[in-house]
């Protein structure tokens, strides 16, 4: 996990930082999941009535733009957001519920490395994203 808060992180790099925009990165980094703009909004707005998802929007933005939120497009059309200094890992994406499971596999990091390698090249960094369905379905 990240040393720093999201916060402290966007005070660093001189981010004007309003009462909205430090209650829309404290709902972030109380997120264990990787919510959306308006999972972001629903959960401000609970906190702050007076958030508007156009401010939501805006910050995120600014977030992404300033390298501390990355941005995370797993193919159902929602851009999703996660810190930025969160621990390395991959992502396994549920087809059928859109659940998204965060792995990490010492082989498949290896594997990495040594197809970079292979290639002529020393990694310096990836994004995996497997996407598939439950070969059992899940009781309810």
């Amino acid at each position: 996990m990240a040393d720093t808060t999201i916060i402290e992180r966007c005070e660093v790099k001189g981010l004007r930082m309003t009462g909205q925009r430090r209650t829309i990165a404290r709902v972030l980094e109380a997120s264990a999941d990787h919510p959306d703009v308006e999972e972001l909004y629903a959960r401000a707005s609970a906190e702050d009535a007076g958030i508007s998802i156009a401010t939501v929007y805006r910050t995120v933005k600014l977030f992404e733009e300033a390298g501390i939120l990355d941005k995370l497009e797993f193919g159902d059309g929602r851009a999703r957001y996660e810190d930025a200094e969160r621990d390395h890992h991959d992502h396994l994406i549920d087809m059928n519920s859109g659940e998204v499971i965060e792995f990490v596999d010492p082989e498949i990091e290896e594997l990495q490395e040594r197809i970079a390698a292979r290639l002529g090249y020393t990694l310096k960094g990836h994004k995996l994203e497997l996407y598939g369905v439950p070969i059992k379905p899940k009781v309810q």
